[in-house]
């Protein structure tokens, strides 16, 4: 199984898609660990470019973003099954992912999107308190840089929706309710599509 999961920060789509990774026994892919660990470990443009990112509370461009996706999506345990959190978020990334898979031979299954509003996404992520990277004494998750990345997210919503709802993989579920209730709904969802 190929899967994706998408929703705004907050949403619980990183623990589900955790949660479902070790029932599926698949990888789990985020993009916000493959920045991270660019950030850290990539001493040349594409780390460059992800500390950036991360220091700033913003998206990595899509010229670095493709350049760390392309690396990960044609290693060899990508080919038997994935979840994907965190990309893709624009039309653009979209069309990017589903060539590049195609490219390497498999398809994508399923598009999970977990909804939950602003509010409550705002108030999860307090909570929080992430840092940037590691080592870093900036917190990611402060209300003002979780409101730009919300109203960023939002901007692209509706279309990449509307993108995966053509595609015939696309399945919304309530965000907003315990981890235990959402991940049962996955899981039916996931039977379903065998």
């Amino acid at each position: 199984m190929h899967i994706v999961f998408y929703g705004p920060e907050g949403s619980g789509k990183g623990t589900q898609a955790k949660l479902l990774a070790e029932k599926l026994h698949l990888p789990l892919i985020t993009f916000g660990d493959l920045v991270r660990s660019a950030a850290q470990n990539d001493k040349g443009l594409i780390g460059q470019a992800s500390r950036f990112a991360l220091k700033e509370g913003k998206y990595l461009p899509d010229s670095e973003a493709f350049v760390l996706w392309k690396r990960r999506l044609k290693e060899d345990d990508a080919k038997k099954g994935w979840i994907i959190d965190g990309f893709p978020r624009s039309i653009g990334q979209a069309e990017f992912l589903l060539k590049k898979i195609k490219k390497y031979g498999y398809p994508l299954d399923l598009f999970i999107y977990l909804f939950i509003t602003d509010e409550e996404a705002l108030k999860r992520l307090k909570k929080r308190k992430r840092k940037l990277f590691s080592g870093s004494k900036i917190i990611h998750d402060d209300p003002k840089r979780v409101k730009e990345r919300l109203k960023v997210y939002r901007s692209k919503e509706k279309p990449i929706l509307d993108y995966f709802k053509k595609l015939g993989v696309f399945r919304k579920i309530d965000g907003q309710r315990s981890i235990k209730d959402i991940h049962q709904e996955i899981l039916e969802k996931v039977r379903n599509s065998y």
